[in-house]
């Protein structure tokens, strides 16, 4: 160990500020870890929640998820669990970032950057409702309509889903549209930082409506009727984001 007397005072902040990052990951670990332990307790619970939409878009048909694999169900719990541990410890994670980055912040930046920290889980919660709650029972009677009975002349052509394959799915999904539904909070807090404007927002307009229809197609399930349901929430909340500079940029006027 280097004596102290040895270390360069000009360094110390800098070894401080490290020690203090240390201990910010660990205590996000360890919110991570407790909520995949307690996630996993719930699993089954958690896994019934996410079927519930294929059950409901089955029309009281009788429906079952297969695994193909001796381990492949118990690693789609253990999958279930982190992303479920990683969503329910995402407070403490923000939280602890933020007590990280607040001492270097001046008051009026602290107070500008909150309601920020606080929108992000709010609008990423809204997506993930609309994913599930709108996206998953149209999609998934989509994707129901291809099956066909069989005839003398043909067989039939039933789902027999994979478990880690439909939960694969829906995970994807979910995360994406919460993500998707960060796009006003990222463009006002630009805006905020000065490195967008609303005039520059409004005639990126055009190239922008492009761009979502693009992520739409590459983040949802390929029909139509997902697409356009995340790319018609993106179009409104770029709008919102416009208006929220300018409000930011009065403000700062």
């Amino acid at each position: 160990m280097i004596p102290s007397d040895d270390i360069d005072p000009l360094k110390q902040p800098l070894l401080a500020h490290l020690a203090e990052l240390r201990q910010r990951l660990i205590y996000s670990i360890l919110a991570i870890l407790i909520g995949f332990a307690v996630s996993y307790f719930f699993a089954a619970d958690i896994y019934a929640f996410l079927v519930r939409p294929l059950a409901q878009a089955s029309a009281g048909e009788h429906r079952q998820l297969i695994y193909t694999g001796l381990t492949e169900a118990f690693m789609t719990y253990i999958k279930l669990a982190f992303w479920m541990g990683c969503f329910v410890a995402f407070p403490v994670v923000a939280g602890q970032i933020w007590m990280f980055v607040a001492p270097g912040l001046y008051k009026n930046e602290r107070k500008a950057f909150l309601p920020f920290l606080v929108a992000t889980p709010v609008f990423f919660l809204i997506g993930a409702a609309v994913a599930y709650y709108f996206v998953f029972p149209m999609a998934w009677r989509f994707f129901l309509s291809f099956q066909m009975p069989g005839t003398t002349e043909t067989l039939p052509i039933e789902l027999e889903a994979r478990v880690s394959e439909y939960l694969s799915l829906s995970m994807t999904v979910i995360f994406a549209f919460g993500l998707a539904f960060e796009l006003p909070v990222i463009l006002v807090l630009l805006a905020r930082a000065g490195v967008v404007s609303a005039a520059k927002l409004s005639s990126f307009r055009r190239y922008a409506v492009v761009l979502i229809f693009l992520a739409a197609a590459i983040l949802t399930p390929p029909d139509i009727v997902s697409m356009l349901s995340l790319a018609i929430p993106m179009m409104l909340l770029y709008e919102l984001s416009i208006f929220g500079a300018r409000w930011v940029e009065r403000k700062r006027e």
